[in-house]
């Protein structure tokens, strides 16, 4: 007879249990940048919203940001780092394919032999993150979950070019998922459509950059080494044609209502995206929605974390608030849920 495995005990009800940001200390206007681009300050935020961003000094690392906004968030939590059972850090921009950010971030906040690991999502990647960690806790693989979402898009910008290096940003935001007696994380809706990867896209691998450099002989200008691009009105359009549907199931799966929401947080993509989506789920007057891109521009994966901050922070929302969090971009990739709001620091 084969032997009987045991079963983790599951766990019925999760939450965000507590919330913490890093902003750079870097802040870039609008007019730093708009003579690089060909452009203005008035054409910067008609087209996207933003007025600024913040880009990461040397010492601002992938790992240095995501270290301080955890131990906020550790700190919202009430919990200590030894508590934390597992790592899932999101991001697109860490520039070295190993070891994984997540395990060298939970080493430098002191834990001991706990698993961690990095999600490559594009700037759904936090919802991502976050539905791998709920998941984990209602599986009772783990009952303290940390989930990063951090960026330095600044490292992978061609500073020239005009459709993106006015929108891009750096960042990192932390939740502490964990039981609770009542649900505060609804089930992810998530998915993806790889037809669409020439919308968002770095636009050369490092093979081919290699090999191009090696091509070049003693003298020579060496080649364009590879930066992010984007195509904006691809993105706009797939955005406000398929997002909707992205929302309604997140909703659905909650089984709630657009009127029953306290807050939208939707990823800092685009104050023209989040108008259209506004109007295209009928949100009600009432329901407060994030504008972080305003001063933080668009940080991919940090930009829901970050924009749950500010709502909560500027009093706009509060604690235990229903909020609908929606991440979009490379990939083309998709993921929502429906949350109750976390304490911050």
């Amino acid at each position: 007879m084969p032997a009987k495995i045991a079963t983790a005990s599951p766990v019925t009800n999760t939450a965000l249990l507590g919330l913490g940001v890093y902003r750079p200390r870097r802040v870039v206007p609008n007019a730093e940048i708009v003579d690089r681009i060909d452009s203005s300050d008035e054409w910067i935020r008609t087209r996207s919203g933003i007025t600024a961003r913040r880009w990461a000094d040397a010492d601002e690392s992938i790992v240095s940001m995501s270290v301080a906004a955890a131990r906020d968030a550790l700190q919202a939590a009430g919990l200590a780092a030894d508590q934390i059972d597992a790592v899932v850090l999101a991001t697109s921009s860490q520039m070295v394919l190993g070891p994984s950010a997540g395990a060298v971030v939970a080493t430098e906040l002191g834990m001991h032999d706990t698993a961690a690991y990095d999600v490559s999502a594009g700037c759904a990647g936090f919802c991502y993150a976050l539905g791998n960690a709920a998941s984990l806790v209602r599986a009772g693989q783990a009952r303290h979950v940390l989930v990063i979402g951090v960026e330095r898009l600044s490292d992978l910008l061609d500073q020239s070019d005009r459709t993106c290096a006015f929108i891009f940003a750096d960042g990192a935001g932390a939740v502490v998922v964990g039981p609770s007696d009542v649900e505060g994380i609804g089930p992810v809706a998530w998915g993806s459509d790889g037809s669409q990867t020439a919308a968002i896209k770095q636009d050369k691998d490092f093979a081919q950059y290699f090999s191009e450099v090696a091509a070049v002989a003693d003298g020579a200008e060496l080649p364009e080494r590879p930066y992010i691009r984007m195509n904006g009105p691809a993105v706009f359009r797939w955005a406000v044609t398929f997002l909707e549907k992205a929302c309604r199931a997140a909703l659905e799966k909650a089984g709630v209502g657009v009127e029953d929401l306290d807050a939208f947080v939707p990823h800092q993509a685009n104050s023209r995206i989040t108008d259209a989506l506004i109007r295209t789920l009928g949100l009600p007057e009432g329901v407060v929605v994030a504008r972080d891109i305003v001063e933080s521009g668009n940080t991919s994966a940090a930009s829901i974390p970050m924009a749950m901050e500010e709502i909560l922070r500027s009093g706009a929302s509060k604690p235990g608030d229903t909020a609908l969090l929606l991440g979009f971009g490379a990939g083309l990739a998709y993921a929502g849920q429906v949350v109750q709001l976390p304490p911050i620091n």
